[in-house]
């Protein structure tokens, strides 16, 4: 976990995203913003940006790394918080909604993609 703080990848924005979810914690303040770009069913580029804990910058690091990796819509969606928590080698248990904060604006990118792909009236 501390890597991905200490060196995050992934991080700006992406130029031509397909989608672009910014989300907070009100409870802690956290914040992630998340680029992906989508071509063929498959995320082809990610990046974010992150305010917060040490995990919420680590758990979008890891995030937008792993979309970067070529996933398909299906992986992504199927992606849960222990998958985020697993990639970093755990979390502190007051940390864990850090990798749920990532999972939902994982999810609500995700949305906005389908909705960007939906024909027009």
């Amino acid at each position: 976990m501390v890597d991905h703080f200490a060196h995050p990848r992934h991080a700006g924005e992406l130029a031509s995203p397909s989608a672009v979810v910014e989300l907070s914690n009100p409870v802690c303040g956290d914040v992630i913003k998340l680029w992906v770009r989508e071509e063929q069913g498959r995320l082809t580029a990610a990046s974010f940006k992150a305010e917060g804990c040490v995990p919420a910058v680590a758990c979008g690091s890891w995030l937008a790394e792993w979309i970067a990796s070529g996933r398909s819509l299906e992986e992504a969606r199927s992606l849960n918080p222990e998958d985020v928590e697993a990639g970093l080698g755990g979390l502190p248990a007051a940390s864990r909604h850090a990798a749920q904060l990532a999972i939902e604006v994982l999810r609500q990118t995700l949305a906005a993609i389908k909705g960007a792909a939906a024909p027009q009236p």
